[in-house]
């Protein structure tokens, strides 16, 4: 018998592509603008960072392993039953959570063309088959979802709005979709930039998990409450997945100072309504100075946008990415997404928002 002469993962562990985050350094500029990784310019709360601090001479104790003040301050929020929650370590915990929960080996789940990276490493690390449903205009297709349901699907996920692209789908399709699924089948609403969306049917996608026992909202505190270094997320869902997940997340998932400051960060509505301000401000204004230059702009409703690069030889992506980089101007790379030719741009400061623009304008000749 020839037996392993070492311990070996489980099938598919080591074809998984491993997570790889926006870069954060321009080796040689003098100041850098990292707009590579959907972070708000405005920071955290200062409410949330004084309730984190307070907590710094109290590490010894462990945590509240049910997160039950978050919680119930997330349900006072959005008007939710927190008996109807779960938090996690960042949004990332509770999609890898509800993959263990629901998916074995041979199961199927699928991710529409462009979703995020977590979806398939997730899937795959279960033992599951990833699907992959094409999208239309960088958007996913509600037809296309379904026409890749099969009798061994057992989730569907769809970020609403979609990262890295910025698109979004009315509540009436996620509805639709929805409806149109078996009863068997979890819907996974990857909702991490809910909070940008100022289109007025967005919320009613809450009301539709109060209402559905096969749908779940991930939601997270690393985006618009500035808190993504806490790692810190939650999902709102039917009691049966809430439990399932209880039963296989770890004892104390959450730190209490994340639980401190996510609580004062759902607080602090003067410091969300200023985030929500300045994307509203320099997103447009963002959309609109790119597209002068000739660039292609995918519409956004989040804190990013997607611009599109010629093949152009000295024109292309990449030729962008380096030249931004040289001048501190810290841009995602899309690649992995299958968006070879595109960056990713997240809103940053006024400073930085002017800055990209007359770098791209200098680089396309404009």
């Amino acid at each position: 018998m020839n037996a392993p002469v070492r311990p070996l993962p489980l099938p598919g562990v080591l074809a998984i592509d491993p997570y790889v985050p926006g870069k954060s350094g321009a080796p040689g500029a003098a100041k850098v603008f990292k707009l590579s990784s959907n972070e708000t310019p405005l920071g955290a709360s200062k409410n949330a960072v004084t309730a984190y601090a307070a907590l710094a001479d109290k590490l010894e104790f462990y945590p509240d392993g049910a997160s039950t003040a978050l919680r119930e301050a997330i349900g006072a929020t959005f008007g939710l039953d927190p008996a109807r929650i779960v938090c996690g370590a960042g949004s990332d915990e509770i999609l890898n959570l509800l993959a263990r929960a629901y998916i074995g080996p041979g199961d199927e789940a699928i991710y529409c063309a462009y979703g995020f990276l977590v979806y398939k490493i997730a899937i795959t690390a279960c033992g599951g088959v990833p699907v992959v449903a094409p999208e239309t205009n960088y958007t996913a297709e509600v037809d296309a979802i379904l026409a890749k349901v099969t009798a061994k699907t057992r989730i569907v996920f769809l970020a609403n709005p979609n990262n890295p692209t910025g698109t979004y789908l009315p509540f009436d399709e996620i509805k639709r979709l929805q409806n149109s699924l078996p009863g068997n089948v979890l819907l996974v609403l990857d909702a991490a930039y809910a909070e940008y969306v100022r289109r007025n049917d967005y919320e009613a996608g809450i009301e539709l998990v109060a209402t559905c026992d096969n749908v779940v909202m991930c939601r997270t505190f690393s985006k618009i409450y500035g808190l993504a270094g806490l790692r810190l997320g939650w999902m709102y869902g039917p009691a049966h997945v809430v439990d399932a997940l209880n039963r296989i997340r770890g004892p104390f998932n959450v730190g209490a100072p994340s639980i401190a400051a996510g609580i004062a960060a759902l607080a602090d509505a003067d410091h969300l309504n200023a985030a929500l301000a300045h994307n509203d401000r320099w997103l447009p204004w963002l959309t609109q100075e790119i597209s002068k230059l000739g660039l292609e702009v995918t519409p956004s409703v989040g804190n990013f946008l997607l611009i599109h690069f010629p093949a152009t030889p000295g024109k292309a992506a990449k030729d962008a990415d380096a030249f931004l980089t040289a001048r501190g101007l810290v841009l995602r790379g899309v690649g992995a997404y299958g968006l070879p030719g595109a960056l990713r741009l997240t809103v940053g400061d006024e400073e930085a928002n002017r800055l990209v623009v007359q770098a791209l304008a200098e680089f396309v000749g404009a």
